[in-house]
């Protein structure tokens, strides 16, 4: 608990321009949940690194990421929006909580067996310790709750064990966080392959919608996304394509399956995809103004940078003193 509230955490990567899933199944439920709780939204710069990046290029996406944030609505005077990079506690707090995270534990990560395929060549002891690193990111706010995606529940079980092993042997240190899953628009999945989560990352680049994607673009990629052979809108485990247009358009409405399914019955399937089309550019134009004046603003971002940044840091190393204290670790003279 911080002033009064249960403390909510999460971050994303600055690897590159968000999707709608990115949006829709996370950053919009931040915007939700930031009146409730007492909120640190993280850029994981430091997480993004498991993977080889082009230093400038990175630094311009964490930028970009922090002040997409604030475009969409989260306001980094209630909440603390900051670079991981920025506060030291989250590489010492890992590097202690390693010493309390098994090996089998890390090998049986689907993630890290996922990107190991994909990066053969760069199969780096980052990759595999990454899940506790997230767990210092989370454990360091003492964070009562998580929102995270279902393919990330497996990181958060790691991050709770750990805890509790720690608080086992030590006594009351950390606060063992809960998942917090939305439940509208959790998983926004492929315009191309609707069994598979969308992804930046993705080859074809008709499978997502980027935040930054313009209207024409947006409506394109709606036209060809794939669903199937019949002609009903109707949410169903075999029409994933189809159930996939509903959730984004339930999403961005408010709508809920049954009044969608009754608003196009009797229409097609190319109805209802620009339909979908032009309410996801009635949500994401006023995100890119917002977004495009906030970066002409340089001052106001650094100020946000510098102040958020400290601010962290703060409630970082209260944590990472008591654990310093804990495993024996002598205070620094002062």
């Amino acid at each position: 608990m911080l002033n009064g509230k249960k403390v909510l955490y999460s971050g994303m990567q600055s690897t590159g321009n968000l999707t709608i899933g990115n949006y829709l199944g996370a950053l919009k439920n931040w915007v939700n949940l930031s009146d409730e709780y007492e909120c640190f939204f993280m850029v994981a710069n430091e997480h993004s690194i498991t993977v080889r990046q082009d230093p400038a290029e990175l630094r311009k996406r964490a930028r970009a990421l922090l002040t997409l944030y604030i475009a969409a609505g989260i306001d980094p005077e209630k909440n603390c929006l900051y670079y991981q990079s920025h506060v030291p506690a989250h590489a010492e707090l890992a590097w202690i909580l390693n010493c309390y995270t098994y090996m089998g534990e890390l090998s049986r990560m689907t993630q890290y067996k996922d990107k190991s395929a994909k990066h053969a060549d760069n199969i780096n002891a980052g990759l595999f310790t990454y899940p506790v690193l997230m767990a210092a990111d989370i454990l360091l706010f003492q964070s009562d709750v998580v929102p995270v995606g279902i393919d990330q529940k497996q990181h958060l079980e790691l991050t709770r064990d750990i805890a509790m092993r720690f608080n086992s042997i030590y006594g009351d240190v950390f606060t063992v966080p809960e998942a917090y899953i939305g439940e509208v628009g959790r998983r926004i999945m492929s315009l191309q392959e609707p069994e598979k989560k969308m992804s930046k990352s993705d080859e074809n680049p008709n499978a997502y919608i980027l935040m930054m994607d313009d209207k024409d673009t947006i409506i394109r990629k709606f036209k060809r996304a794939v669903t199937d052979s019949e002609t009903c809108i109707k949410y169903s485990e075999s029409k994933p394509g189809v159930s996939n247009l509903i959730d984004i358009y339930a999403s961005c409405t408010g709508k809920s399956t049954a009044e969608i399914e009754k608003e196009f019955e009797g229409k097609g399937y190319g109805d209802f995809k620009l339909a979908v089309g032009e309410t996801v550019t009635d949500v994401l134009v006023p995100i890119q103004q917002r977004f495009a004046d906030l970066e002409k603003n340089k001052d106001y971002i650094d100020s946000v940078i510098k102040n958020n940044a400290e601010k962290a840091s703060y409630f970082a190393n209260k944590t990472l003193r008591k654990v310093q204290k804990k495993v024996g670790f002598p205070e620094l003279i002062r």
